[in-house]
């Protein structure tokens, strides 16, 4: 009876979370090996690439909506991550690789995703021959496609940072964002720079499948920022410590339904469970928002002083309550503070409180890094790299995950709005240093690893 009683209470409390709080799964992602579909024929090989998707994930969206039905919980996005494309379409004799974006574009399309991440590469040693075509490819695959991210690791806590890489991923992101200029430079949302990049991250634009993982695999990302909002303006006096166990109960309850979800997406797929990620991604609905949480410990504004301890507290509790719920935690697993798609981030910075320093300032303590943001359309190249050497170094030395997902977005400036539509919102358009930078970035060579990389 006492069980029963207690299965009732958790039920409720889900269905109020859904209903009221804004609870949902962010996103189900299926992670395919694609090393199998190498061919030194192009063609050959995108029709490999694109048959495996399609076969492997023939039923997940409907899977995903079956379970949405049968458990009440929104999912709102059903994805696919896949090999690193640097490495999938290397042995193949082409220097073009927008024919395998546009392979993975039309899989995606054919099973219904709305996001597919892995035109990706790794080098933060280095480039190989494929690493250069696929870097040079960026621009014009995103332009082309719809549905395809890319992702790019310049930098370790192991092998420092590869300062030519972001030296190149500054004029990659100014071409993209001129070949996507008719739509707000979008292509830039779906181009992100990583430090210590996980290769089993389910959301995007960073999401790909790791060599280290299996043939495929089912990774979960939760949400959850209103619940947890909710549960922080339940306890205005309390102190920290209790609101830090406040908000540990609160991610163990959001993370037990992921893992609900990630179970029963696995069965039904017949593919392996892998992760849940316990990050808090926001929305641009109000009340979904991280920075909400943040004022609802007592900030009048996001971004005034307090913020970046408010976050590190939020981060910390999120991750501790969270991975006593689920076996299995990976990804990027904290709390995102992306400005585009967060409502109070939005008029934190329309308001003057949030600046480009104290957003870079409060990643050196959240999940990612300097994320949607967007900036004058025209930001030299030479800027956008040192911009993200500055969040590499917070990673590198910090031996954390850092990014930079930066929209130049062209013919626009501080004051303007970019406008991205769904999930991905929209942006001011925020200042940054108009002192050059390009002397110190055209250095070039390898910022060498920190002293505590040397662990072995």
């Amino acid at each position: 009876m006492f069980q029963s009683s207690v299965a009732r209470q958790e039920i409720m409390e889900t269905i109020r979370m859904v209903q009221m709080e804004n609870l949902d799964i962010r996103t189900i992602t299926m992670g395919i090996s694609l090393r199998d579909c190498s061919d030194p024929d192009p063609k050959k090989a995108c029709r490999n690439i694109y048959d495996k998707i399609t076969q492997k994930a023939e039923t997940l969206v409907s899977v995903g909506e079956e379970i949405e039905s049968r458990y009440g919980i929104p999912i709102v996005n059903k994805r696919i991550s896949v090999t690193p494309m640097a490495m999938v379409a290397e042995s193949s004799d082409t220097r073009d690789y927008v024919p395998f974006a546009k392979a993975l574009d039309d899989a995606a399309q054919a099973v219904g995703v709305n996001f597919i991440g892995g035109f990706s590469a790794m080098v933060q040693k280095g480039l190989t021959s494929g690493d250069k075509k696929l870097l040079h490819s960026i621009p014009h695959a995103l332009a082309e496609t719809q549905r395809v991210c890319s992702s790019i690791n310049v930098a370790s806590s192991k092998a420092g940072i590869n300062m030519d890489a972001i030296n190149e991923m500054g004029h990659l992101i100014k071409k993209t964002a001129y070949q996507t200029k008719d739509h707000d430079s979008i292509g830039c949302a779906k181009l992100v720079v990583f430090c210590n990049v996980p290769e089993d991250n389910p959301f995007m634009a960073g999401a790909f499948h790791g060599i280290g993982e299996p043939e495929a695999v089912i990774n979960v990302g939760i949400s959850g920022p209103g619940v947890v909002r909710n549960a922080v303006l339940k306890h205005p006096n309390a102190d920290f410590g209790e609101l830090a166990s406040v908000i540990k109960k609160t991610a163990f309850k959001i993370t037990r339904a992921g893992e609900l979800v990630g179970s029963v997406a696995s069965e039904a797929l017949n593919i392996p469970f892998g992760i849940i990620d316990l990050s808090l991604a926001p929305t641009p609905a109000i009340g979904d928002s991280v920075s909400d949480i943040l004022e609802g410990m007592g900030l009048e504004r996001t971004g005034t002083h307090g913020t970046t301890a408010a976050l590190a507290m939020l981060n910390d509790a999120v991750k501790k309550g969270g991975i006593m719920a689920s076996s299995h935690v990976g990804g990027l697993s904290g709390a995102f503070i992306p400005v585009s798609e967060d409502a109070g981030m939005i008029e934190a910075v329309k308001q003057g409180t949030l600046t480009f320093d104290k957003l870079e300032a409060m990643t050196s303590v959240c999940s990612v890094g300097l994320d949607m943001i967007a900036i004058p359309g025209n930001t030299s190249a030479e800027t956008i790299s040192a911009i993200i050497a500055d969040e590499m170094a917070i990673g590198m030395i910090n031996r954390k995950t850092t990014a930079v997902r930066i929209i130049p977005v062209h013919g626009k400036k501080v004051g303007d709005e970019a406008v991205f539509g769904g999930l991905l919102g929209s942006a001011p358009i925020m200042k940054i240093h108009e002192e050059k930078s390009d002397a110190f970035v055209k250095r070039g060579g390898r910022i060498p690893a920190p002293l505590q990389s040397f662990n072995n």
